[in-house]
């Protein structure tokens, strides 16, 4: 699954699972571009020791005019986006009836149209160049929903519907849309988690246990490489089985 010439951009790849998407592409020959609210010159250094390019740019994809500068920058170094992976999301977790219109407006606007801006940023180039492949980092709550996250949940399941529509808009220039939907994987977050909690969740997980970061990397380099050529509009599963969807 070489990834040899190509140029990926990663948004909220600095960290956590954005952090092992960029380092298994570039494992895979691919020089990146991450984007984030902050530069990440430590991330920059660890991708450039796996002998490719990569820069960091500071953005803020609720902000399509953000994105756009961030966009031209990574075009100018790097001469095209071959690969576009919309990484970046965050929670802000309440109950349904105590959720203030900020947390939905917040989270929508990050995780949801984030990746509408980067689409859109993005997509003149890669019709000119007829070919890219566009994944979304969904979640398994998008698809089956989850108690306190009424903005999260809607949030990827917002992305999903926007994958399936860009798929099919897209196709024919060449451009593959898929997303992934992580399960319970073992972050930052998960880790804070009481262990009572960890070991409810588990008995709901045929495979007996949380993901990796790398897990999710894996299936979002496949998608990326040329073996994924005849996928759109998919969303694979990276749960352990969970949903079995």
């Amino acid at each position: 699954m070489s990834l040899k010439g190509k140029t990926a951009l990663v948004t909220g790849g600095a960290r956590g699972i954005g952090k092992a998407i960029v380092l298994k592409l570039a494992k895979q020959g691919a020089n990146i571009a991450i984007l984030d609210m902050a530069v990440a010159p430590d991330t920059v250094k660890e991708v450039e020791a796996l002998g490719v390019k990569a820069i960091s740019v500071e953005a803020n994809v609720t902000k399509l005019e953000s994105v756009e500068a961030a966009v031209e920058k990574v075009l100018t170094t790097f001469g095209s986006v071959d690969l576009v992976v919309n990484n970046a999301g965050i929670t802000k977790d309440n109950l349904f009836l105590r959720m203030k219109p900020e947390e939905w407006d917040l989270v929508l606007s990050v995780n949801l149209t984030g990746a509408f801006n980067v689409c859109k940023a993005v997509n003149k180039q890669m019709f000119k160049q007829r070919a890219g492949k566009i994944v979304n980092i969904a979640s398994v709550v998008g698809q089956m929903g989850n108690v306190g996250q009424a903005n999260y949940a809607a949030s990827k399941a917002g992305l999903i519907g926007l994958t399936k529509t860009l798929a099919r808009e897209f196709a024919a220039r060449n451009i593959q849309v898929n997303a992934v939907a992580p399960g319970f994987i073992n972050t930052e977050m998960t880790a804070k988690l009481p262990e009572e909690v960890k070991a409810y969740f588990i008995k709901n997980i045929p495979a007996g246990s949380f993901g990796s970061a790398d897990n999710v990397a894996d299936a979002v380099a496949f998608l990326c490489s040329a073996d994924a050529d005849y996928i759109t509009g998919q969303v694979i599963n990276v749960d352990g089985g969970m949903i079995m969807s």
